[in-house]
């Protein structure tokens, strides 16, 4: 039989001779004797060795209902920092179950179970305290809730032989002394994504401990079922601004990968391997896991969140919505549980993306109703509010009940003597107990059910009924209802629910790799088919067509045909710019290879504004053929420079050229040597004579092959022999005095090293290190085409050398800059003609406003029946003198800005404030018929519902009250004035409705007659009361009226104030004056405190 704790030495005495002297250290180590019975002597806790016979003897003749061993069951969770765990009431659910347990088992002679409400911190550090000092004090732990905690606890439970039974760990497993109370959530949610085959699933956590490390546990168990959770996030801040953060995240989630999940089967077990990920297609998460409390629970984590997938528009059935605390209790179907809903229809609508899957009760049962027999009972305090309760107060009670049943189980099997924890975990699994809303354990599972709602979304439905240990999932009857009447999420490939299968995304290896070969296969061929279609287009065109390249005698007109000199112009880096511009056809007597052809082509293609257009190859006779005139010649054929070449200007000595004019031709002739070196051309030529290897590379001397072909280096020795002849004026070396053939043979076999000489008054020294540079030995050391473009701009310090390209840019620049400043102070006048048209038609009626500003003179205009409002506050002359200038401004100020924003609701116009008169009118200037009247009556009672809650800044405590008259007639309305012209109303209706302000009272619409007969007329329903007959000021007494309201108003109007005998009707009482503010008054106006 399994006791209390034997952590004190007697108690552990006493178990060992129970046990009939043998010892179970397994046993006693985590058990503990119950206090001593009413009536019985204390046991002391350390007897003195001459009474432990005594003791022994008492012990045996005890009956063997006190001898009844104490199982202590301890209840741990975050009962003392979370108000919704602690709804669930654990210390009742815990005493409930003890007490339930406890009367079976005095009937039985079975132990006495004991609880103890054990609290665990929310943070995490101090979960893994409570577990830790728990297992020490109990039996048996029902908890924790924390999963990070989970692990710890089994490993500690383990060691000690405490019974374990987590039911808040996502993915515990039975093992040693450890036993799940239901399904672990983990699974349950797998089985209802297989279910659906949702595979692709993002978790939202709420931002406190707990939460956080539930999503990450339970994200570790689903990806250990091969799962790909794309994203686990929390919502921080624990707003509605945190939820719509998460949810943006969840929509750029991360891109979710394929896996290879590999299982060895030995001997009944699986074995879960590592994964092997493989690229997939993107894709969207179907599921979003919400791992905080429920908001039927009134988690307002989850709200936000909801209240956030409907404002971004994911609640339209794109995403299904799992609540993950759910899975630990019962909810019923019902409209009990969207009781909260009822209220916010935002809520509601967004609850309809909300799927639950929830702990089934059998048919008739529920959590309320167990609570509501158990009160009816008397086991709860008849006080307790059933509805406040969590649903979780059943989890609870199961967990104990199972706790008990596993312990009997234990004993049973052991034939009544000392059990384990690790027995007790063990027979646990195969417990049958009545649960607290039906029977649970034993061979079958309780199952899962699946709740949902419908289009009103007033009700929770049973759609389906899911068993994940027996692997059945079953319709209940009614279908699921995704929003919009939609068809929900699509389902994901199958592979992702089967460890054995690679998952791209659903399609076969074979087919990935078969559609590779093809794409692959296609592109080759695609590939192929290009270049030769383009080489065969590129050969048609050379030889035929507007843009050949191949000319004929058919296409060459010869001015002089015996006069062209037969000079050749070289290609790639043996090309000079000393070319002679003469002569349109400059013959080569050797042919060219077929190759060249295409980069012939391109090199026709080529434009640049400082090169002359290349046009193509000149060919005619055959080779061996008759020497006639244009024949057995192959010719480069290039667009004719009429103004002459780069050569003929050197060479003309009488044209002065300075440095100025040097360098921007140099900078010019090295940007062409730039572009032509970013595109890369290389034209294979055939070998040149002497007089034109003055510019070639002495690598390229060594090697005719290479000078064939061409080098990048070369180039930049043959633009630095270029620059000498631009600089000096003269042919390749000529200060050497040497022949081509010696230059040349020098250079190709140094030493001593051939180059040409420049003096430092030719050139300013930076230039001619440039160019010493550009004729190193070694192709290495000197600057590329770029480096040197950017060596020589430096020559200069950035200054543009270009006179003609200079003007013309700064008169570019200065236009330019001119069309925006114009554009720019036309915006701005604009914008200060708006500001000014504004500001105007708030001083006057807009069409008054248009007439003064076309110059026209403005009539005034006779109105036959227009409605008046004045209004003053009471009392204004005493607040005025108890307080400062500032302050009466800013109380003006605050007033009329918010009178101002309720006339803009109302056809009326605000004709003028003078101090604290405020004056409005309605049909005029424009007319409305005889709505004036109900405007300026809908206007006047909203004032006095606004003015009944307005508050001075500086004196809060003291009510400010307005007096408002009403009146309706004819008037006369006109500009006065032409330096602030003033738009005023003239005739005896102003001066009536201003009587009618000044004779009534606080809180009061003092109405005339006239007004009160067009309200009548309306019939809108305004209510008015008589006051009598009043004596007006130059009109005698009049019969007059109060408008006290309207039918459908439901604004709030202040009270009028009780009027005292002899007390003044346009002041503040004295009372209402604070004591700081009545020393003012009194050094102000002495002996007397209120007036107007």
């Amino acid at each position: 039989m399994l006791l209390g704790s034997c952590s004190q030495k007697p108690a552990m005495t006493v178990c060992t001779l129970l046990a009939g002297g043998l010892r179970s250290p397994g046993l006693c180590a985590p058990t503990r004797w119950a206090p001593s019975p009413p009536g019985l002597p204390r046991i002391p806790s350390r007897p003195r060795p001459q009474l432990r016979p005594l003791l022994l003897l008492l012990l045996l003749l005890l009956p063997r209902s006190v001898l009844s061993a104490v199982f202590t069951v301890g209840v741990l969770g975050p009962w003392a920092c979370d108000p919704i765990f602690a709804s669930a009431r654990p210390d009742l659910a815990a005493r409930l179950a003890a007490s339930r347990l406890n009367h079976a088992a005095a009937l039985e002679g079975g132990p006495r179970f004991e609880v103890a409400l054990l609290p665990e911190p929310c943070r995490t550090p101090g979960s893994l305290g409570a577990v830790s000092s728990a297992l020490t004090r109990v039996s048996g732990l029902v908890g924790p809730v924390n999963p990070a905690a989970c692990r710890p606890a089994e490993l500690l439970a383990q060691e000690a032989g405490v019974a374990l039974v987590p039911w808040g760990c996502p993915g515990t497993r039975a093992a040693g002394t450890t036993a799940p109370v239901v399904t672990p959530a983990a699974d349950a949610l797998y089985a209802l994504l297989r279910a659906f085959r949702w595979a692709h699933v993002a978790l939202v956590t709420a931002p406190q401990d707990l939460w956080v490390e539930a999503g990450r546990a339970l994200s570790t168990a689903l990806r250990a079922r091969g799962l790909p959770v794309a994203l686990v996030t929390s919502m921080e801040p624990s707003d509605l601004s945190g939820a719509r953060e998460a949810l943006r995240r969840v929509q750029d989630g991360p891109r979710v990968r394929g896996r290879l999940l590999c299982r060895m089967r030995g001997r009944g077990s699986v074995v879960q391997g590592a994964e092997d990920r493989v690229p997939s297609r993107v894709s969207v998460s179907a599921a979003v896991i919400m791992v905080m409390h429920s908001v039927l629970l009134g988690g307002e984590e989850q709200r936000c969140l909801l209240e956030a997938a409907e404002e971004l528009g994911l609640a339209d059935g794109s995403l299904v919505f799992l609540p993950f605390d759910t899975l630990h209790y019962a909810l019923s179907p019902g409209p009990d549980a969207l009781a909260v809903l009822a209220n916010n229809s935002q809520l509601r609508k967004a609850h309809d993306a909300v799927l639950t899957l929830t702990r089934h009760c059998p048919q008739g049962g529920s959590v309320r109703d167990s609570l509501r027999r158990a009160q009816e009972h008397r086991e709860l305090p008849p006080d307790l509010n059933l509805q406040q309760v969590s649903p979780l107060f059943g989890t609870i009670y199961d967990s104990v009940f199972l706790l008990a049943g596993g312990l009997a189980r234990a004993r049973a099997a052991a034939g009544g003597g000392w059990v384990s924890g690790a027995a007790v975990a063990r027979h646990i699994r195969d417990a049958r107990v009545p649960g607290f809303c039906g029977a649970l354990g034993g061979a079958e599972e309780p199952s899962f059910v699946l709740l949902d709602t419908d289009a009103t979304g007033d009700r929770l439905f049973s759609t389906y009924v899911l068993d994940p240990t027996q692997g059945f999932f079953h319709s209940a009857g009614t279908p699921v209802h995704f929003p919009k009447g939609g068809r929900g999420p699509g389902p994901d490939p199958s592979c992702w629910f089967d460890p054995d299968t690679i998952c791209n995304g659903g399609v076969e290896p074979s087919v990935v790799f078969i559609g590779f070969l093809l794409v692959v296969g296609m592109g080759l061929a695609g590939a192929f088919l290009a270049h030769y279609c383009r080489h065969r287009l590129l050969h048609i065109q050379m030889v035929s067509g507007p843009n050949k390249i191949i000319l004929t005698l058919d296409d060459i007109t010869f001015l002089h045909p015996h006069g062209g000199n037969s000079r050749k112009v070289a290609q790639g880096s043996r090309t000079s710019l000393a070319a002679r511009s003469t002569s349109d056809i400059r013959s080569i007597h050797s042919q060219l290879p077929d190759y060249t052809n295409i980069g012939l082509y391109e090199i026709r293609e080529l434009r640049h504004e400082n090169v002359a257009l290349y046009l193509g190859l000149f060919l005619a006779g055959e080779a061996g053929g008759p020497a006639a005139p244009g024949e057995g010649v192959l010719a480069v054929v290039s667009e004719h420079c009429a103004r002459g070449s780069l050569q003929d200007l050197l060479a003309q000595r009488d044209i002065k050229l300075d440095w100025m004019f040097k360098s921007s031709l140099l900078l010019d002739l090295i940007k062409v040597c730039v572009w032509e070196a970013s595109a890369a051309l290389r034209v294979p030529t055939p070998p040149s004579p002497t007089s034109d290897q003055l510019w070639t590379a002495p690598e390229l001397l060594r090697d005719p092959v290479l000078e064939r072909r061409g080098t990048l280096a070369g180039d930049v020795f043959s633009l630095g022999i270029i620059m000498q002849e631009v600089v000096c004026r003269s042919a390749p070396y000529a200060m050497l005095e040497l022949t081509p053939e010696e230059v040349v043979k020098r250079v190709q076999s140094p030493p001593p090293l051939c180059r040409p000489s420049v003096s430092i008054d030719q050139a300013p020294m930076e230039c001619i290190q440039l160019m010493k540079r550009c004729w190193a030995e070694q192709p290495e050391l000197r600057p590329s085409m770029d480096r040197t473009f950017e060596l020589f701009k430096s020559i200069n310090k950035g200054r543009k050398m270009n006179i003609i390209d200079s003007m013309l840019r700064m008169l570019e620049q200065y236009s330019s800059n001119l069309e925006d400043l114009i554009r720019e102070r036309t915006e701005e006048l604009e914008l200060e003609k708006q500001k000014t048209d504004r500001l105007l038609t708030q001083m006057l009626p807009p069409s008054v406003a248009e007439a003064l500003k076309m110059g026209t003179p403005v009539e005034p205009e006779y109105f036959e029946e227009v409605t008046l409002y004045f209004s003053d506050i009471v009392g204004f002359t005493t607040i005025s003198a108890m307080s400062e200038p500032i302050e009466v401004v800013d109380l003006l100020n605050d007033l009329y800005t918010l009178f101002d924003a309720i006339i803009g609701s109302h056809d009326v116009y605000k004709v003028e404030t003078i101090g604290d008169a405020y004056m409005v009118a309605s049909g005029l200037p424009q007319r409305n018929g005889h709505r004036h009247a109900a405007e300026i009556a809908n206007m006047a009672l909203d004032i006095l519902s606004a003015v009944g809650t307005f508050r001075m800044r500086h004196m809060p405590e003291v009510p400010v009250r307005i007096r408002i008259g009403l009146h309706s007639g004819p008037c006369v309305a006109g500009v006065v004035g032409l330096t602030m012209p003033r738009y005023c109303l003239f005739g005896d209706t102003v001066n009536t409705a201003s009587r009618m302000e000044s004779t009534g009272l606080p809180y009061r619409i003092h109405v005339n007659k006239s007004t009160v007969q067009i309200l009548s007329a309306l019939n809108e329903g305004f209510l008015t009361e008589v006051r009598g007959r009043t004596e007006l000021k130059g009109k005698g007494a009049e019969e007059t009226y109060w408008l006290v309201g309207r039918r459908g108003f439901n604004k709030p109007i202040p009270k009028p104030p009780d009027l005292q005998p002899g007390a003044s009707n346009h002041g503040i009482s004295l009372h209402e004056i604070p004591p700081d503010r009545r020393q003012k008054l009194e050094k102000a106006r002495p002996g007397q405190f209120s007036g107007k």
